[in-house]
């Protein structure tokens, strides 16, 4: 147990030392800008970058580990809409924020950095390919049933036009393109680039998780959602356990791979949910308040995860 302390501590230390400084020193949001910029823009993508490059091209084409992990996820997002339409009553733009709550975990601030803190350099091909397949679906699936319920008011080409933007615009896929285009080409940087491009990506997860524990600071709880019951629970549990059993049924995936799938999907809320409630002016205060008691949660269910992968309690293929 030990060990798995001396894991996390760290990791989510730097988000409570986020945390703490944003709650106590008197500093407007927008303080964070450049900071964000240079998470978003320079240091994630250059660790992207790094990791798929060096990866052999065979291994960044598995169709089946990216169809069986956007199979789990969105089968989360699925239950989690259909729950807040049909039991708790709630609009299709409420239910999408909700199910995006559900679904859509900090794959991006925190996934890189754990996972390669927990697994080594290995983890760095199935982190990457969630990443990009996982953040393109929330894309579509968002603007797309805010356009059905009419909440968002601009003409559908408008609408497709701006999803396809954000997905070939978004600079962690076009990083982890290029990636994919050196390891086919078998690109080697000259040394000086690629020292500067190691000294960017180790500087990615210390600044997001900082970042990160600003962010959360900055947006206070004042109201907990009723939802909060049903979508904690299946995020930081049911999710990964269902990411664990669809990747073991549909088999013969390096064990690394799974373990790394199932704690990318045991990660809190993403604090994208609440960009998305924002700009569409749904679930803007619910959506940060699940934000905010996931992340305290997942120190526990995060922690437990890797005791139970790392002492052999979760066996790396569940149907032998």
């Amino acid at each position: 147990m030990a060990d798995i302390i001396a894991l996390v501590l760290p990791f989510f230390g730097l988000i409570l030392i986020g945390y703490v400084s944003g709650r106590l020193t008197r500093q407007p949001a927008e303080a964070l800008g450049w900071l964000n910029f240079f998470v978003i823009y320079i240091a994630l993508p250059s660790l992207f970058f790094k990791l798929v490059s060096r990866t052999p091209i065979e291994e960044l084409t598995r169709v089946d580990f990216i169809a069986a992990s956007l199979a789990a996820t969105y089968t989360i997002f699925v239950l989690v809409f259909l729950i807040g339409r049909f039991v708790r009553g709630n609009t299709i733009p409420d239910c999408t924020i909700q199910a995006l709550a559900g679904a859509y975990g900090n794959i991006g601030y925190m996934g890189p950095g754990l996972a390669l803190l927990a697994f080594g350099e290995a983890a760095a091909v199935p982190v990457a390919l969630i990443f990009c397949f996982e953040n393109a679906a929330h894309f579509i699936a968002a603007p797309a049933l805010m356009a059905f319920a009419g909440g968002d008011e601009r003409p559908r080409s408008r609408v497709a036009l701006d999803v396809l933007r954000k997905i070939a615009y978004h600079p962690f896929i076009i990083a982890t393109a290029i990636g994919f285009l050196a390891a086919g080409l078998h690109f080697e940087p000259p040394l000086a680039l690629q020292r500067l491009i190691d000294y960017l990506a180790q500087a990615a997860a210390p600044c997001a998780l900082f970042a990160m524990g600003v962010t959360l600071a900055l947006r206070p709880l004042k109201r907990i959602p009723a939802e909060i019951g049903y979508i904690v629970p299946i995020k930081l549990l049911l999710h990964p356990l269902l990411v664990y059993v669809v990747l073991g049924l549909v088999g013969n995936f390096d064990p690394l791979w799974i373990y790394t799938a199932v704690l990318l999907a045991s990660l809190p809320t993403a604090t994208n949910v609440f960009v998305i409630g924002q700009q569409y002016g749904v679930w803007q205060e619910r959506a940060s308040a699940t934000i905010l008691i996931t992340t305290v949660l997942s120190v526990l269910s995060v922690s437990g995860l890797l005791y139970a992968i790392t002492n052999g309690i979760l066996p790396p293929d569940l149907f032998p």
